[in-house]
């Protein structure tokens, strides 16, 4: 099929699509994607919907947890008996004979005390100083009461040593052993040996010199002779002719021997004279002094000074080495206060009438369980979602439609009767593609979810149109 027909069949084609914006032109910039058509068919491009799944899915609602319902406490009511005044006895007739009694009664109970010192009121002992009397050996824990300990400062102690101490360094004393001379004669240069230079003159001779003036050649000159002409020739002749050296003779006066100078020996002055001569050079004698010692005596420390604690009857440590500080453990007795009071020492003469106590019932509240926690847990919830998952997108496909080629008013109208009966309003039953039917075939595509985009044989089918 040409461009040309596919140009018709696609205008007819997008006449029926209601939804299309393109042109037949803008279509067939794709013809290489074009369908391989028969004659007399239709292909519009239509819109391909997105298909759609339905799926089902466990969603969680509410997430499991707790619930907790206390429990209160059960208490209940007893009676409980309550001494209200106790049995006493009444005299009658004969009067009771009283006494006075003392008794002591516990006001504080017993203590012990770290104190100073047991003696008046010695304030109480300082934690630093309990700490100290702890570092120098007392074992706090396990004195008895009465227990004292002092402290001592045991001074550094010292022991006396012999030291060799050097006095002096051993050194050298250093003597020198002066020269010994001699007077001697002895010949004495005054003035050295030396040379004098003389100049001797150049001498000349007169001598003679041949001296090339001009120097031996070959020139060609004419030449005579008994010549036959022979030919054309002229009969001259040329001879080569040699022309020997010229000279001059002149006389100059040269050098002989050239200018010169000659050494003359100027001998040496001697005078004789008396000379101190050495006969042996001047010595150094070094003499050893030995080092000098001294013996010393000193006093090294052996050990530092320490504080150390003891039991204060213990006699291992002088009194002078104390230093004031004590720690003495101190029982506090319990303090009891005497109580008088007037008691029967002999009852009535007659007879003794007991009064018996009395006691009072009482309702008392008491705890039978305390109260609890209960902890219900509560499931967590789910709820089934169905959701509509895509499978594919939207895409544009080729598929084959009715157009003026293949439709007939009889085929139309067959296609309105049944987008009436599917619910969809075509417009009249007349055979005719009206705007009515096509947007009863747009809302019919878009509810069955059939390609878009004009009358195709999907939709023809789906609507039980046969052509």
């Amino acid at each position: 099929m040409s461009n040309n027909s596919y140009r018709t069949v696609l205008s007819l084609c997008i006449a029926l699509g209601a939804a299309s914006t393109v042109s037949a032109d803008e279509i067939l910039d794709a013809t290489t994607t074009l369908p391989n058509a028969k004659p007399g068919e239709c292909y519009a491009k239509v819109v391909i919907p997105a298909e759609y799944k339905m799926e089902t899915e466990e969603v969680l609602v509410k997430e499991p947890a707790e619930r907790i319902e206390i429990i209160p406490a059960k208490y209940e009511w007893v009676e409980e008996k309550v001494l209200v005044k106790e049995a006493s006895q009444k005299l009658v007739s004969v009067p009771a004979t009283y006494e006075t009694v003392t008794e002591k009664v516990e006001v504080r109970p017993e203590s012990l005390t770290w104190l100073t010192s047991l003696r008046g009121n010695a304030p109480q002992a300082s934690p630093a100083l309990l700490e100290a009397a702890k570092n120098g050996g007392v074992d706090l824990d396990a004195a008895t009461p009465g227990m004292c300990f002092h402290e001592h400062r045991l001074p550094a102690k010292y022991e006396t040593q012999t030291e060799q101490v050097l006095v002096s360094e051993a050194s050298e004393k250093v003597q020198i052993v002066p020269a010994k001379y001699e007077w001697v004669e002895e010949k004495v240069l005054v003035k050295e040996a030396s040379q004098k230079e003389v100049a001797v003159p150049p001498v000349y001779e007169t001598v003679t010199e041949k001296v090339l003036v001009e120097p031996a050649k070959t020139v060609w000159k004419k030449g005579r002779g008994l010549v036959e002409k022979i030919d054309n020739t002229t009969g001259e002749i040329m001879c080569l002719v040699e022309i020997p050296a010229k000279y001059k003779t002149i006389t100059k006066r040269v050098v002989k021997t050239p200018a010169t100078t000659k050494v003359v020996e100027i001998p040496a002055l001697y005078k004789t004279v008396k000379v101190r001569k050495l006969v042996s050079a001047p010595q150094e004698k070094r003499i050893e002094i030995p080092a000098k010692y001294k013996t010393v005596t000193k006093r090294v420390k052996v050990s530092d000074a320490k504080f150390v604690w003891h039991e204060i009857h213990s006699k291992d440590l002088d009194a002078s080495t104390r230093t004031g500080n004590q720690i003495c453990l101190k029982k506090t007795p319990a303090a009891f206060k005497t109580v008088t009071r007037r008691v029967v020492k002999t009852p009535a003469a007659t007879k003794t009438v007991e009064i018996p106590a009395k006691y009072k019932t009482v309702k008392v509240r008491k705890l039978v369980s305390p109260p609890q926690e209960k902890r219900i847990e509560i499931p967590a919830k789910y709820t089934t979602v169905t959701k509509r998952v895509k499978v594919s997108d939207q895409r544009l496909e080729w598929r084959s439609v009715l157009c003026q080629t293949n439709m007939t008013p009889g085929i139309i109208s067959e296609v309105q009767r049944a987008l009436k009966a599917a619910g969809f309003d075509p417009g009249p039953i007349d055979g005719v593609v009206g705007s009515a039917t096509l947007r009863a075939v747009s809302a019919y595509q878009r509810e069955k979810g059939l390609p878009r985009g004009g009358l195709t044989m999907d939709t023809l089918k789906s609507l039980g149109v046969n052509i």
